[in-house]
């Protein structure tokens, strides 16, 4: 039941700095959207880039529509112990006004990151991205999501 109300973000840690406000507005459009079509829960990764957005914006949204929840699924307890002091600032505010923080794992290994983001994909029905590349871990995401069936809107376009 949880699942067909879920969905998932991936996407670059970098983004274009003069596309983030047009990926904004095409994201913000597409939670309410999912929102106004009964999706609750909204998982992201706590990454940079566009998880950030993502969490940031549905914790705007929240506002307006009380009922939906950030769930955060966090690859490891200090995954963010190389990131900028601001960085890390804003993912602490972020954990701290989530509904719920899930830790794929204690420390970091190589595979946490992946394992983190399949089980963002296993625990949805829709992914949300902003994919603009075909390589990498959120193009590896992508089509981990396409083979378990998930809905895709990318909001790169």
């Amino acid at each position: 039941m949880f699942k067909m109300a879920t969905a998932c973000f991936t996407g670059h840690r970098k983004l274009p700095p003069k596309e983030i406000p047009a990926i904004k507005k095409r994201l913000k459009n597409v939670l309410i959207d999912c929102i106004e079509n009964g999706y609750q829960y909204f998982g992201a990764g706590g990454a940079l880039g566009f998880d950030t957005l993502a969490a940031t914006t549905v914790l705007e949204l929240k506002s307006e529509y009380p009922h939906i929840r950030l769930i955060l699924v966090l690859p490891c307890h200090n995954q963010a112990v190389s990131w900028s002091d601001s960085d890390n600032e804003k993912y602490e505010r972020i954990k701290l006004k989530a509904d719920k923080v899930v830790y794929t794992a204690e420390r970091y290994y190589t595979g946490c990151m992946q394992r983190r983001n399949r089980y963002l994909v296993d625990n949805s029905s829709l992914c949300i991205c902003c994919l603009t590349e075909q390589k990498g871990g959120t193009a590896y995401t992508v089509e981990y999501a396409k083979k378990k069936g998930l809905e895709i809107i990318n909001t790169a376009k």
